[in-house]
């Protein structure tokens, strides 16, 4: 029975359809006593006197609580993370952002804890690219934040959950209209002072990647770094390797969505464009990867380090489209932070590190 619909502008929000039903009554009076959380039931005993509540927010990665409809009362049972304090992760606030034509974009911008001037920032571009981001905990965003970036998500032309108009736009157009996308919103974090313009990096993974090298093709000004993981870097190539081009399936989804021509595919691959990025990269990669086989990151370090850019590398035989492994994982979140440590140091202080020492 369809009770209600969840939607997303910016928190989630459910519309009931028939408040009266007593699971729409159950659901709005947890979503009461918890009003700043995401509130679901993740299982119930038969008769519906006792639920298992999920709670979680943009702060906290998930509480269960035991919720005993007769007695009127809500007990805590556990935290998915136990380790994480809520109140030391930052806040994900929704934004909205006009682009260069008049469309209006969405997304989330989150901000280091007491941050009230700008700071350094990363340009963290979603998947898919048919994906879009979502609010709630995100462990990347808070790994991020928590050591000292805000953090730009933005749902550009091409993301899911807008309308299949919205998702359409986005056909043919990687590396140009959904790039300019994201070109606006870093450009409308610079203008708003969230983000200082001399420290920004763009990142990503899988699609997100393709875009953060081509971001930083595009706008070679813009960023000072870019991050690629697991990412295509060759778009001819993902109509002959790879998994998506196996089924009838994806292979008419490709066509829609990158096109056939070859010509154009080559002009928009990030590894036929090297020679534009003068930024450092940092690219990682699974030796396991279907959807991103690894002779894209391969074929892309190559390409940079032909043209005599710097490129830092991280690559793992046994893993797959991103990192699975909790110790990988953990490497790369490390060595991302220290990447971008690196390169957002402040024009000042890349100075003073570089110039020697005044005379006394």
């Amino acid at each position: 029975e369809l009770l209600g619909v969840e939607t997303m502008p910016g928190r989630p929000e459910t519309h009931w359809l028939n408040p009266s039903h007593p699971e729409a009554r159950l659901r709005r009076s947890l979503s009461a006593a918890f009003p700043d959380d995401n509130v679901s039931v993740s299982s119930q005993t038969r008769d519906g006197s006792k639920s298992v509540v999920y709670v979680r927010s943009d702060r906290n990665s998930g509480d269960y609580y035991l919720f005993d409809s007769e007695a009127k009362s809500v007990n805590f049972l556990v935290s998915a993370r136990s380790w994480l304090d809520p109140e030391s992760m930052a806040a994900m606030e929704p934004i909205e952002v006009t682009a260069r034509d008049g469309t209006v974009l969405h997304g989330y911008l989150t901000r280091p804890v007491g941050a009230d001037e700008a700071t350094p920032m990363v340009v963290l571009v979603h998947g898919g690219p048919t994906a879009r981001d979502r609010w709630g905990f995100d462990s990347e965003v808070q790994v991020l934040a928590n050591n000292g970036y805000a953090v730009l998500q933005i749902n550009f032309r091409g993301s899911s959950g807008y309308g299949p108009a919205f998702m359409a736009a986005g056909y043919g157009q990687w590396g140009e209209l959904t790039q300019d996308d994201i070109t606006d919103a870093t450009r409308w974090a610079i203008e708003q002072g969230y983000a200082d313009a001399d420290r920004i990096c763009i990142s990503g993974a899988s699609f997100g990647a393709y875009s953060a090298l081509m971001g930083v093709v595009r706008e070679p000004d813009l960023y000072r770094c870019a991050i690629g993981v697991a990412g295509v870097y060759d778009l001819e190539w993902m109509h002959t390797r790879g998994d998506v081009q196996r089924t009838w399936r994806f292979k008419d989804y490709l066509a829609n969505a990158i096109g056939t021509d070859q010509a154009d595919l080559q002009a928009r691959s990030p590894v036929n464009l090297a020679e534009h990025i003068k930024v450092p990269v940092f690219l990682a990669h699974g030796g396991q990867d279907e959807r991103a086989p690894p002779s894209h990151a391969q074929a892309m370090k190559k390409a940079l380090e032909t043209t005599g850019k710097q490129v830092k590398w991280l690559y793992y035989s046994t893993e797959g489209h991103g990192f699975a492994e909790p110790d990988h994982r953990a490497q790369l979140y490390q060595q991302m932070v220290e990447f971008l440590n690196a390169h957002t140091a402040s024009k000042a202080l890349a100075s003073a590190e570089t110039e020697p020492p005044a005379k006394q």
